[in-house]
């Protein structure tokens, strides 16, 4: 054998003295299949056995090991303990963290709210399930016990109903499972990552699911929906009901459902409630989507949100500015937060030590089965001792037919250790009679005692019988697991708290934002900035305030529910309404388009387009003396897209564009000097954005098309002389066209 020198330089075999690891501190080459075997594959299965899958009575290790503690400090029934002292004795089950340890009793704490049959009877700061930020308090400071309900996770453990093994420090015993009286894997929730796999169970109402349990016990073939409707949470909130989805995670254990939050409106206060929310969010989580929506600009609807969260429940304040419509700004929240959120069923439990991803069904069944081994293993503790009672009275019953030769053989009997055989001989009885019989008081030794014990074998006959026909029989078994069923169902079942919402009489509005229409005047600057004034505040407004060397180019008067195109020197154009940007007054700036927007770097925007409906045509003026006619609804997509490309011909650099509702004369000027009066009607419009349109001036070399604006009456003393057939050079003007303010061009 190899040997190796320790510390003190004595040599030793390798690996043969215990406390020393093998081949520590060497480098040994191992095949990485070997390495998965051997050392991942052990944790990843401790993590699916022992830690984060339930098992069929409904609870994790760290549940079960907890609540049995709690139950052997006796704190069923009786009064508080802090929590403190309940963390520190569950640590001799669970050798973790006092602090994973406080986390699972706040989970099945009553304070906590995230079950709808609490385990524990809380008292003090136990936070809350629908809260982020609502933590709570120290163990130190709270206090806890069992609650009433826990009697039916308990009832009969001493009878050996279940097994109980070694704790990992093999002082202690601790139950594989609990006897639970009832399906509590379907009752309260439980989620759980394990390594390669997860499980998510959905509760359901005690009620029905003891109802639905008794059922299936009566006929395989019971209809599981017709007592187990859908899951009902502890928070409330509002089922999207749709069967066949609710068939499949019933028939599959997999699936989802969506789950709407109860809200209700206050009209004197002009807010919506919201009181109950999906299980799967908080409250902060909501709040803060809410308030990035309103930064984005896509909820201008609510004036302000908060949570009112206090000792009276849950509680959402959304007020909502004036006119708006509760119902349809809620269908709106529901699509785009929180309010309305999706839970993912995976009905995954540990079945004989085996994950098994089961339906409601098959896992009902799965209970029954473990609940009929448990009554089973009752009966027969019961009977047992009751054989073993029975035998030891009948033992006394034969000494009533001679208490003196009793006594006598006692009183004669030289050694203590003789008493026993000389009852056995007397009296014809077996040693485990006979001791029963010698330590019996003289004070009992009376025919009254006597009697009074020997009247109950006929009782213990009777009972043993009947335990017998239960032991063979087992429809009487699941009997006496009906009856329990239906006393729990009456104890302890509660109203649905959750609702349902049928899918097919939902009104599933598409995305169509309710726009408040009202008259609105619109400036666009040089530069590129925007301003939406209110007719009112304009009114009331004194100077428009523009940057240094700025200047508005456009003046528009339209309405809120317009659309605004924006055409850039790129040959591109941005889409966006007018309801997008917040009413201004004249004093501020306004808003710079091309970073509202998010246009490309040095990109500019040089003209604004307004439309409602799309009709009409644009205009491109190039400045090579072509004019493209644009039909508007080139630019109308049925998607929502903000950006188009190719708005127009880049073949020239543009001169300038113009909106155009009906056909009507452009003045162009060149950089000649020379003006050219035409009608657009002879112009044919294009369903192409990027056509290069048409030759209207002519141009000499060197020169280019430098504006068009529509002609308006006595812009020129004689018009005649600048109307021309297309294409054309146009006239020089007069120099009476020049004089004075008539040309402003």
């Amino acid at each position: 054998m190899a040997r190796k020198r320790n510390d003190s330089g004595a040599a030793r075999p390798s690996g043969a003295v215990h406390g020393v690891i093998e081949h520590a501190g060497e480098v040994m080459e191992q095949r990485i299949t070997d390495t998965l075997e051997k050392n991942y594959m052990p944790y990843a299965m401790s993590v699916i056995l022992s830690r984060a899958i339930p098992e069929i009575d409904g609870f994790k290790p760290s549940h079960r090991k907890l609540l049995f503690t709690m139950y052997k400090m006796g704190l069923l029934g009786s009064a508080r303990t802090k929590s403190a002292n309940i963390v520190g004795q569950t640590m001799k089950l669970n050798p973790h963290g006092d602090a994973a340890i406080y986390d699972t009793m706040v989970r099945l704490s009553r304070g906590y709210e995230a079950l709808l049959h609490p385990f524990v009877d809380s008292k003090g700061n136990f936070g809350k399930f629908y809260s982020r930020d609502m933590a709570w308090a120290a163990s130190r400071y709270t206090e806890a016990r069992l609650d009433n309900i826990c009697q039916e996770l308990f009832r009969d453990i001493d009878k050996d109903t279940v097994d109980f093994v070694d704790n990992y420090d093999n002082t202690l015993k601790e139950p594989t499972l609990l006897p639970a009286t009832f399906p509590s894997v379907l009752v309260n929730a439980n989620t759980g990552i394990a390594v390669g796999m997860a499980s998510s169970i959905c509760p359901f109402n005690l009620a029905e699911v003891c109802q639905t349990a008794i059922g299936l016990i009566r006929d395989p073939d019971f209809d599981v929906l017709s007592t187990l409707q859908a899951p009902d949470f502890p928070g409330g909130g509002l089922i999207v009901y749709d069967r066949k989805q609710m068939e499949e995670i019933y028939a599959t254990g997999r699936g989802s459902f969506r789950v709407r939050s109860r809200y209700t409106y206050d009209k004197s206060a002009n807010c919506v409630d919201v009181t109950q929310i999906p299980p799967t969010t908080t409250v902060e989580v909501i709040v803060e989507k809410v308030i990035d929506l309103i930064k984005q600009g896509k909820l201008k609807e609510i004036a302000d949100i908060r949570d009112e969260t206090g000792l009276n429940g849950l509680k959402i304040t959304i007020d909502l500015k004036r006119g708006v419509d509760p119902d349809k700004l809620m269908q709106k929240l529901f699509r785009m937060t929180a309010l309305e959120d999706s839970f993912s069923c995976n009905f995954n439990v540990l079945v004989g030590g085996t994950p098994r991803v089961m339906g409601v069904r098959e896992l009902l069944g799965e209970w029954t089965a473990f609940r009929v081994e448990c009554v089973r293993r009752r009966t027969y503790y019961d009977l047992s001792r009751k054989r073993e009672k029975l035998h030891l009275l009948r033992g006394l019953q034969s000494i009533l037919l001679d208490i003196d030769k009793a006594v006598r053989i006692v009183r004669e009997t030289e050694e203590e250790s003789e008493v026993v055989p000389n009852l056995m001989i007397g009296f014809g009885i077996d040693e485990t009679q006979a001791e029963y019989v010698a330590e019996i008081k003289l004070r009992h030794l009376n025919r009254e005692y006597i009697l009074k014990r020997t009247e109950e074998i006929s009782q213990l006959e009777k009972d043993i019988a009947d335990l017998q026909e239960i032991m063979d029989n087992k429809s009487k078994v699941k009997s006496i697991i009906i009856s329990e069923l239906k006393r729990v169902a009456s104890d302890y079942g509660q109203p649905r708290r959750s609702m349902l919402l049928y899918a097919n009489e939902l009104e599933e509005s598409v995305e169509e934002e309710e726009i408040p229409d009202y008259p609105v005047n619109l400036f666009f600057t040089r530069e590129g900035y925007f301003k939406k004034i209110t007719p009112l505040s304009l009114r009331m407004s004194g100077e428009q305030k523009l940057k240094e060397g700025d200047e508005i180019v456009q003046t528009l008067e339209a309405t809120n529910a317009c659309d605004l195109l924006f055409f850039t020197d790129r040959c591109q154009v941005y889409k966006t309404r007018a309801s997008d940007f917040s009413d201004t007054k004249a004093s501020v700036l306004g808003e710079f388009i091309p970073a509202r927007l998010g246009m490309d770097e040095g990109e500019n925007a040089v003209f604004m387009a307004v439309t409602k409906d799309y009709t009409g045509w644009m205009l491109f003026f190039f400045e090579n003396g072509k004019v493209a006619k644009v039909e508007l609804s080139a630019y109308e997509t049925k998607t929502n897209r903000k950006k188009l490309l190719g708005a127009y011909s880049d073949k020239s650099p543009l001169a300038c564009a113009q909106q155009l509702s009906e056909d009507g004369e452009f003045l162009v000027t060149s950089s000649q000097g020379r003006l050219l009066l035409f009608h657009t009607g002879a112009v044919a419009s294009k369903a192409t954005r990027n056509t290069q349109g048409v030759q209207v001036m002519t141009l000499k070399k060197g020169a280019r098309v430098l504006s068009a604006v529509p002609y308006q009456e006595d812009m020129l003393k004689k018009p005649d002389r600048y109307r021309k057939n297309i294409p054309a050079t146009g006239a020089l003007p007069l120099p009476e066209e020049t004089e004075g303010e008539q040309m402003t061009l």
